[in-house]
């Protein structure tokens, strides 16, 4: 069983009937990238999920830009792909993860722990020469049962408390101009929640595209923990998908217990009451 990450050889060898690859490439600024990549070519049998409308929820104008889907909903789609309790689920994409890590996240939230990021992504798969096609695979008939949570979310009132009262620590995961307010083009307002700390999801990625190894991951994130300990952390980012990338950084480094502030920076600046920090 891969729970965090799985490299491209041991993907490969997998048995095709125990594993469901998942396409989940994408672009911020091209809603249409990933379904057009999907079409050209893909790792042969792989399905795909759109990150609005499959891995996201109905926005309402206050709950940002990717709020989470609908349990129920998402289960429904998951049953399509042939996802069963048994079955070895690989998402990847061509962004070190960066949307990739939002399916991860969300099957465990679903209960489902038999989920893995390919390590290295696409780059990594077509380097190697490994098999590539257009063919889009059969939906399947079954259901996908939800479990007990493997992961664990905060709230936008459990965040405005913390301010006064704290309990945990924010980590953010966007870039650190975007997090001091600089060059913001996301969101309409710049800068940061009150009292977070900063680590984008980019250091956690080694110059080839993989993940850095377990134990440089855990000596970066225990020094900007200082005194914090994991399970005091809550990770978020401007929507809540890169911040996922950094709950399986921490995974992949041995700290376990963060959470997940969904919502994120897109959903905190969306009231004008709520303090902004800027710098």
């Amino acid at each position: 069983m891969s729970s965090t990450l799985i490299s491209i050889a041991d993907l490969h060898a997998l048995p095709a009937e125990s594993r469901v690859v998942v396409d989940c490439r994408h672009s911020l600024n091209d809603g249409n990238y990933g379904r057009a990549a999907y079409a050209t070519s893909h790792i042969s049998g792989a399905y795909f999920l759109h990150l609005d409308d499959d891995l996201s929820g109905e926005k309402t104008g206050s709950n940002g830009r990717h709020p989470l889907p609908d349990a129920a909903h998402l289960a429904v789609r998951l049953a399509q792909l042939g996802i069963h309790p048994h079955t070895q689920v690989v998402a990847y994409d061509d962004m070190g993860g960066m949307f990739a890590a939002r399916l991860w996240w969300l099957l465990r939230w679903l209960g489902h722990e038999k989920v893995a990021l390919l390590d290295g992504g696409w780059q990594a798969w077509q380097a190697a020469g490994l098999p590539t096609d257009a063919v889009v695979p059969d939906d399947h008939d079954g259901e996908f049962a939800i479990q007990p949570s493997l992961e664990q979310i905060v709230d936008v009132k459990a965040v405005l408390t913390n301010l006064d009262n704290p309990c945990f620590t924010l980590v953010d995961a966007r870039a650190a101009n975007r997090f001091a307010g600089q060059d913001e083009t996301m969101d309409p307002v710049g800068g940061h929640i009150p009292g977070a700390m900063n680590r984008c999801f980019q250091l956690n990625l080694a110059e080839s595209g993989q993940f850095k190894s377990a134990e440089t991951l855990r000596a970066e994130w225990l020094a900007l923990l200082g005194d914090c300990s994991p399970e005091a952390l809550v990770c978020q980012c401007g929507s809540g998908v890169t911040a996922c990338h950094n709950v399986l950084a921490l995974r992949v480094a041995g700290l376990l217990g963060s959470r997940l502030y969904p919502g994120s920076w897109s959903e905190w600046c969306a009231d004008a009451a709520r303090p902004v920090a800027v710098g």
